[in-house]
């Protein structure tokens, strides 16, 4: 792509409405404009984030045996009556009448719609395990939305759920929604622990929150520091094997970390003063075992192999999609602008061509160009004629996480130049070096598939 064929609407004022860096930033970046309170466009470099955050989350729960599909974003309130929902949820739901008059209602989550589907078609224990999900919009009538994607009202968010025979099995489903996130997360360039927290509106006994710690955080939790010094890192894992999705549980959940919702202080002081941390966190993330309070409530049953009609035991598991990229900006960035993780980059490298319109500077460009897409990069060209000053601001707000340098002075010196944007340390190189460097550097973040 070439930045002077992108719609890329960069702002060199903040808006005055945007309160948190990633609001700022994004609406700076061109990656967001807001149509209403709490609801946005997203335009083309903020779509592209959208769309390597979700492949990643499908990359993730395909691999750990969980499969996709898609449910309506509007919802018949007679499923939420069935659950004893309807008039439970609070004004935080959009309701509606359709043109013959039967209650609607925008979906805020989707236990209801799931555990329909499951009722319909699934009679025996047989077809047990089985975890669906999907990744759709929401809608929350947030009263004060605000810091932009963070808190809005329209939303993009993954939502699984599991259906099993027992508790056990259920909560090994939990276990492997946790391992699987770990992934996720990490895979993002976030540290997102998981902390014991309160179930609300979806109820349940077991849930843990993932939050991303981060000033602007809407939570306060309170912390061992040493479950900061824990990495999934590139471990093999058997979804399939109990053991060891418990054995990863438990080495994240073991040292105290929680919300304030859950804080016990009683606790928390008794882990060794150097240790004990109180921060804010974004939360990212959240699982729940919630047994058969929807199944018997919804009739979703099985056969089990004694011949008993039983109600499966269920749990939901959500990652906010479109809140990940508030919370990614959040955790990086500098006073210029963002700095994108590699695993999400809407672009892989910037190139700037530091004299657009000089023969040379024009071909070296194109042919780099050429080189990293053959190597199967994607980078993006600014080959606009501005001062490099600018191109570099531009880059540097966008947040690119390598941008290459094409100049006279260095093209007669037969090399370019190679710059971190999370250091700001730059190298010389030559052409084909550069291109390997990069080549190198993204085999270890390969594009997620997604679906």
């Amino acid at each position: 792509m070439r930045l002077s064929r992108y719609f890329l609407p960069v702002l060199k004022e903040t808006p005055a409405e945007a309160q948190i860096v990633s609001h700022r930033l994004m609406l700076r970046a061109g990656m967001i404009k807001q149509t209403s309170a709490g609801i946005y466009s997203w335009l083309p470099l903020g779509f592209k984030v959208l769309r390597k955050i979700e492949n990643i989350v499908h990359d993730e729960q395909i691999k750990a045996g969980h499969i996709p599909m898609q449910m309506p974003t509007l919802q018949t309130a007679d499923l939420w009556r069935e659950s004893g929902r309807y008039d439970a949820y609070g004004p935080e739901m959009l309701r509606m009448k359709d043109r013959h008059d039967r209650d609607m209602l925008f979906s805020p989550t989707a236990e209801e719609l799931f555990t329909d589907t499951f009722r319909s078609y699934v009679r025996s224990y047989k077809d047990l395990p089985l975890t669906l999900y999907q990744i759709q919009w929401k809608f929350r009538d947030e009263i004060r939305p605000r810091f932009g994607v963070m808190r809005g009202r329209e939303f993009y968010m993954k939502d699984g759920y599991n259906f099993d025979l027992t508790k056990a099995d259920a909560l090994h489903a939990y276990n492997r929604h946790l391992v699987s996130y770990l992934r996720t997360y990490e895979r993002m360039g976030l540290q997102a622990i998981p902390m014991r927290a309160d179930s609300g509106p979806i109820g349940g006994d077991d849930t843990h929150e993932f939050l991303v710690l981060a000033d602007t955080g809407e939570s306060e939790v309170f912390y061992d520091s040493q479950i900061t010094d824990l990495t999934f890192g590139d471990r093999e894992i058997d979804f399939d094997n109990k053991d060891q999705c418990q054995a990863v549980l438990e080495e994240f959940t073991s040292r105290y970390a929680r919300t304030d919702e859950t804080h016990d202080a009683e606790i928390f002081n008794k882990i060794p003063e150097e240790r004990r941390r109180v921060a804010r966190g974004i939360e990212v993330g959240q699982i729940f075992y919630f047994g058969t309070k929807y199944s018997e409530a919804m009739g979703a049953t099985v056969q089990d192999a004694e011949g008993n009609v039983v109600p499966v035991h269920m749990g939901s598991h959500g990652i906010g999609v479109s809140r990940l990229l508030g919370a990614i900006i959040e955790a990086s960035h500098d006073e210029n602008g963002i700095i994108w993780p590699e695993g999400v980059t809407p672009f892989h490298v910037g190139i700037v061509n530091l004299k657009q319109g000089d023969d040379a500077t024009d071909g070296a460009c194109a042919q780099l160009e050429a080189a990293l897409e053959a190597a199967g990069l994607e980078p993006l060209y600014d080959d606009r004629k501005e001062r490099a000053g600018a191109k570099f601001a531009t880059m540097d707000l966008i947040g690119l996480p390598w941008r290459v340098t094409i100049g006279p002075r260095g093209l007669e010196k037969g090399v370019v130049e190679l710059t971190s944007r999370r250091t700001g340390e730059s190298e010389e190189l030559s052409m084909d070096a550069a291109v390997a460097r990069l080549k190198e550097i993204y085999a270890k973040h390969p594009d997620p598939k997604g679906l």
